[in-house]
This record gives C-alpha cells, sequence and structure tokens, in this order.
C-alpha cells in the first residue's frame, strides 16, 4: 500500500524567500542614502546620519562606519564643491567682463577722440593741398601744351583727382566710337601730361546725351560710351606708354548727365570724356 505523504502544514521553520528580501531592502537603503548624500553639499550633517545608521543597524559595517571613507560618495562630494566654486568663478569672470566690456563701448576717453579728429583733419588738409598742387601742375602743362580750348579742368568736392573733361565731338563722330585722325594729336598731348603722373590711378570715363542709339555697331549708349573709353585708353597705352596695371575705363551712357538733355547745348555737354588722376590720398 502506498504510503500517503503528509501535507506541509506551512507553520514550521523559516521560508528561503526572507533572507532574499532582508537583503533586498539593505540594498535599498544603501541606495537611498547614496542618492542623498550626493543631493547635498553638506557632508558633516550627511557623515552624522550615516554613522547613526551604522551604529543602530549596521549598514556600514563592511565598508567602514562612516560616509567620508567611501571612495564613490567621497568624490561625489568633492566634485559638488569644485562645481560649487566653479560656477561662483564663472559668474565673477562674467560680471567683469560685462564691466571691461561697458568701458570699451563707453567713448569716455576724450583724450582719444579729440586726437583721432585731429589725425583725420590733418589728412583732410593734406589731400586739399596735394589736390591742389596737382591742378597747378596740370593747368601749366594744358597751358604749355596748348590744350586750353579743347580741355574744361576742375577737382571734385572732396579733392580726390583732377579731371580733363573733353567734349565728345572733338574725339568722335556722331553714333561712332573710333578716334578721329584729327582728335589724335590732342590725346597725345593729353597723354604726355598723364605721363607726368606715372603710378598714379588715372580713370577714363565715357558718357552719351539721352538720344536712343541707332547703329549697327553698339546696340545703346552703354555700349557706345564703353567703346570709346577704351579705344581712348587704348591709344593712350599704345602711344603715350602708360601703364596698363594703373589705368581704368568705362562707359556710364546716359545715366550721369551735367547738364539737362532738353536742349541741344545740353546734350552736347552731356557727350563726353571725362580722364580723372588720382593723388595718393584717394584710395
Amino acid at each position: 500500500m502506498a504510503r500517503k505523504k503528509r501535507a506541509d502544514s506551512g507553520g514550521g521553520g523559516n521560508a528561503p524567500w526572507l533572507n532574499t528580501f532582508a537583503d533586498l531592502m539593505n540594498l535599498l537603503l544603501c541606495f537611498f542614502v547614496l542618492l542623498f548624500a550626493m543631493s547635498t553639499v553638506d557632508a558633516e550633517k550627511f557623515e552624522k546620519i550615516a554613522k547613526s545608521l551604522s551604529d543602530s543597524i549596521g549598514i556600514f559595517s563592511e565598508g567602514g562606519p562612516a560616509i567620508g571613507t567611501g571612495d564613490l560618495v567621497s568624490s561625489g562630494i568633492t566634485e559638488m564643491n569644485e562645481l560649487g566654486e566653479s560656477n561662483t568663478n564663472l559668474e565673477e569672470a562674467s560680471k567683469k567682463t560685462g564691466q571691461d566690456k561697458e568701458i570699451m563701448d563707453d567713448p569716455s576717453d576724450e583724450g582719444d577722440e579729440a586726437e583721432l579728429s585731429e589725425a583725420l583733419e590733418r589728412v583732410q588738409q593734406e589731400r586739399i593741398e596735394v589736390t591742389k598742387e596737382m591742378y597747378e601742375e596740370v593747368s601749366e602743362l594744358v597751358s604749355e601744351y596748348k590744350l586750353g580750348e579743347f580741355v574744361e579742368l576742375s577737382t571734385d568736392e572732396k579733392y580726390q583727382y583732377v579731371e580733363f573733361t573733353l567734349k565728345g565731338s572733338i574725339l568722335f563722330d556722331s553714333g561712332d566710337a573710333q578716334i578721329k585722325l584729327a582728335a589724335k594729336p590732342i590725346l597725345s598731348r593729353i597723354g604726355l601730361i598723364l605721363k607726368k603722373f606715372e603710378g598714379y590711378t588715372i580713370e577714363i570715363t565715357g558718357h552719351t546725351d539721352n538720344v536712343p542709339m541707332v547703329s549697327n555697331l553698339y546696340q545703346d549708349n552703354n555700349w557706345l560710351s564703353s567703346a570709346r573709353a577704351l579705344n581712348a585708353a587704348e591709344y593712350l597705352i599704345k602711344n603715350s606708354e602708360l601703364d596698363p596695371v594703373n589705368l581704368k575705363y568705362s562707359g556710364r551712357g546716359e545715366y550721369e548727365p551735367i547738364a539737362s538733355n532738353d536742349t541741344e547745348e545740353g546734350r552736347a555737354k552731356n557727350r563726353r570724356i571725362e580722364i580723372k588722376i588720382y593723388n595718393a590720398y584717394s584710395g
């Protein structure tokens, strides 16, 4: 006859899971103690709490009686203290930077401003004097080469250059960009004057009136004025040996008139070639 097993009443002995549960509780307690330690920089108070827990339930008996001897927690506290000091230093540096910026932005040094203003005035005065000297020299050369009836001399308001102005009818036929045969000696004598200002920037600009173009070669006044400036520049380069590096040329068409285009006299003035000699202070 088979024996009937006696049912376990469950009343005697310790259940194995109780040991695991007790270990889990101890680990959770240690975890929360560590979290608490890392959330505050008051190490002294936390050390007292840790010692009290150690004395009562012995949770630090293996690792040491006080939190100060734990590498991880003590390192965390040290880093938090250093972080606090770093933030303080950053705030002080930021304040100092702001003060320095206010000092730099504040134009309180009237002495420096006065010196800068005087320097600018000296430069402007030197520019005016240099341009006036250039104008006198060019004027004498124009008289010497008997160009007075062909060119007009002037300077700009800022005294950056001396300018020759030649009527377009002197150099070119209507609607054409080829230099007239009779105009070449005039342009050659102008080249002799320009040669005396070797190294200076020289600019040649062509202008027209606003009468629409009718030509198989040039589609509008812009093309015509540009071709006239280019041909004048090339003639001066070849016949007066001007350095192309210092020579600029362009066409402005009808867009920069000096007189009204409503009259024939005004249109004649607008058809012109301008040659500028820039002084050394214009750059």
